[in-house]
């Protein structure tokens, strides 16, 4: 969402203002194109990614939180198919607890340890029953291999992105040769017009995460899309104050732009049918689109 006409772009802290694009003044507003964004509504791409340390659990809540609404979509999804679920990058649990308290057995899959760790505590503290439906999995995506089956397969928050292309046919085919009769894969990307992203390949958010500890942090997000190699990098520069000190903070993570066609056909391959697809529209060049896919029995 660009800043619209009017509205003044917020005052960001001094410590940032070496990333800050040199078009950002709050006096006069941002050229056509300039993607500047004044807060975290849409989802940059953190999630392919877990917290780098403690001090970062609150910008990445701050970007996933407003996408936690995908939670009643894959519980609605569940309650039709049954369990077991298998929550593919799985974070800390975002997902996979809440699945739990609502009484399914969940495969929890990421290649973070801490943020599995965190997972099984978040679940520990809400009691046993919730604990015993929970089971934990390292590994890379790029490298899975499962041992169980599943009614309901997730790849949500757009985890898909974060699976390299080459790497994406694979995990496929693995994810539907353990899905039972009749079971689902679901999946989320972000889905790019090209005009848009030739028109502006470099895109600047910046906003304040909320915090209740007491320090004070603001993020400018840079995206930077390359179109040769169907990627994108965003980077995370945050600037927290305390009382005694500012401590700046970088973040990067990598994902790969879908080619819906190129997705679909990969699916087909791995035994998969599209049955479902919804859209949510961004912006006027960007959308969500959430794949519920059936296996071919």
């Amino acid at each position: 969402m660009h800043t619209p006409s009017g509205i003044s772009l917020p005052v960001v802290p001094a410590a940032l203002a070496t990333v800050l694009p040199s078009r950002y003044d709050r006096e006069r507003e941002p050229a056509p194109g300039a993607g500047i964004r004044i807060k975290s509504d849409t989802l940059p791409g953190l999630e392919s990614v877990s917290p780098a340390d403690e001090g970062s659990v609150w910008l990445h809540d701050a970007l996933l939180g407003p996408h936690s609404a995908d939670i009643v979509r894959y519980l609605s999804l569940a309650r039709s198919t049954g369990g077991p679920v298998l929550d593919l990058g799985s974070g800390a649990g975002r997902l996979a607890v809440p699945f739990a308290r609502h009484g399914f057995a969940v495969e929890a899959v990421d290649r973070d340890a801490s943020a599995l760790e965190r997972l099984e505590g978040w679940a520990r503290r809400i009691g046993p029953q919730v604990a015993g439906l929970v089971v934990t999995h390292r590994a890379d995506l790029t490298e899975l291999r499962l041992e169980g089956s599943y009614r309901l397969a997730i790849l949500a928050g757009a985890m898909v992105t974060a699976v390299p292309p080459a790497h994406r046919p694979e995990l496929l085919r693995e994810v539907a040769s353990h899905l039972e009769t009749g079971g689902a894969l679901a999946l989320d990307y972000t889905a790019h017009q090209l005009p848009g992203l030739i028109a502006e390949p470099r895109r600047t958010w910046a906003f304040q995460v909320p915090r209740f500890d007491g320090i004070d942090e603001w993020v400018v997000a840079r995206q930077v899309f390359d179109l040769p190699s169907m990627s994108e990098r965003i980077t995370y520069y945050t600037a927290r104050t305390g009382k005694i000190s500012t401590e700046r903070v970088v973040l990067t993570t990598d994902k790969w732009i879908v080619d819906p066609e190129r997705l679909a056909a990969e699916l087909h391959s791995a035994g998969l049918h599209i049955e479902g697809r919804r859209r949510h529209r961004i912006d006027d060049r960007t959308e969500s689109v959430l794949l519920v896919c059936r296996t071919d029995d």
